[in-house]
């Protein structure tokens, strides 16, 4: 077997063309590029970053399927990792992610194996400083993610209709609530969105990437897309050349990927594909010719106009008075102190994020969300 030099870094491929052989599928891409041992150690708090975009299930390709979820659970465990499931679903409202952990089938492997599973909602988030950013300079970011000895994201192979390609970079950017990331979207065009979810992925890189492409989707992803059969599992421990990797595979020049071009200029991995060793099968006898996504129907839009209507797309958490009872649930568990005393409780919007954790916490139901007018057409 082929070693990688210590100056290059490794990508493994390994066919698999169905979720019932998955498990040796992964243990044979961790073999290839070194083992688990090397990155968990015993009693590491590891967090396995999902891709939980929305409530659908395994077999629509949008999220991470549930089968792999549960081998790196295994894997993890069996290294002496302490597994923790986690991510925050990529439709924005309120129990959104409950809904998408349930429905993904991802809640219940992870409590068949007794691992706790955090939903980024509920957890709670914490300022962070971004340094060098090019969009972002201070965001917020989930608890499990500052907590975790350890992030392995298991992104899944698909198209994106504003950013060409999603994977192990694009797959932090739930790790921020909501309204960092409509800030994101609101700057409007492919590169300056890429670079922000660059500034998010630079907070917390991963120190593994497993890429669930035994599904994959092509054409209108995340979500919209055609499932179409691949038959890969990929892994690296650095996020921008397995995307580089993995864009190749399916037909896309990995120059055309902002998010990997700009996370490489960074020093975050690779600056071309050559300077990759390719482990395991040949990219040649994997490669699938992804359909294209049609562009986003806001990205034709001028970035200034996105801006604008991007100020009445709203989702805003408001108190019912009549419900209230000054318990103070929603004043302790909020992240950024946006909710204060005396009576009547208010929110302050400016101080907000949108993450909905007073909606989802409050033990009193006295919590609603009130949508724009903007925002109740979309929906």
């Amino acid at each position: 077997m082929l070693k990688p030099e210590k100056q290059m870094t490794s990508v493994s491929i390994v066919h698999c063309d169905d979720y019932a052989n998955v498990k040796e599928a992964i243990a044979s891409s961790l073999e290839l590029i070194g083992g688990l041992d090397n990155i968990v150690h015993p009693g590491d708090r590891v967090l396995l970053k999902v891709n939980l975009l929305s409530a659908r299930p395994p077999e629509d390709a949008v999220t991470t399927h549930p089968s792999v979820v549960s081998v790196v659970i295994e894997l993890v465990q069996d290294a002496g990792g302490i597994p923790i499931v986690g991510d925050g679903a990529g439709m924005v409202h309120p129990g959104a992610t409950a809904e998408a952990l349930e429905v993904s089938g991802i809640k219940r492997v992870a409590e068949e194996l007794g691992v706790e599973v955090a939903n980024f909602d509920v957890c709670g988030y914490q300022k962070v400083d971004i340094r060098n950013g090019k969009q972002l300079d201070t965001i917020y970011v989930a608890k499990p993610v500052l907590d975790a000895d350890v992030i392995i994201t298991l992104p899944k192979l698909k198209t994106h209709e504003l950013t060409l390609f999603t994977g192990a970079i694009k797959n932090m950017f739930g790790t921020v609530p909501a309204k960092i990331r409509k800030k994101a979207h609101a700057l409007g065009k492919n590169n300056v969105f890429s670079q922000a979810v660059v500034d998010i992925f630079s907070v917390c890189p991963p120190a593994l990437a497993i890429l669930d492409g035994v599904v994959g989707m092509e054409g209108s992803g995340p979500s919209r897309g055609n499932p179409v059969d691949v038959g890969v599992i990929m892994a690296s421990e650095n996020c921008v050349a397995l995307d580089m990797i993995a864009s190749r595979l399916i037909g896309f020049d990995p120059n055309d990927i902002v998010t990997t071009t700009d996370a490489a200029s960074r020093g975050w991995g690779p600056a071309t594909p050559e300077e990759i060793m390719l482990l395991g099968d040949p990219i040649d006898k994997v490669r699938v010719e992804f359909e294209r996504p049609g562009q986003a129907p806001y990205a034709a839009l001028p970035a200034f106009l996105i801006r604008y209507l991007s100020r009445f797309y709203s989702m805003k958490p408001r108190i019912d008075q009549d419900k209230c009872q000054e318990c103070g649930a929603c004043i302790e568990n909020c992240p950024t102190a946006a909710i204060e005393l005396p009576y009547p409780v208010k929110i302050d919007d400016a101080k907000c994020v949108q993450c909905y954790t007073c909606f989802e916490l409050c033990p009193h139901n006295s919590i609603f969300i009130k949508k724009s007018l903007l925002t109740r057409i979309i929906k």
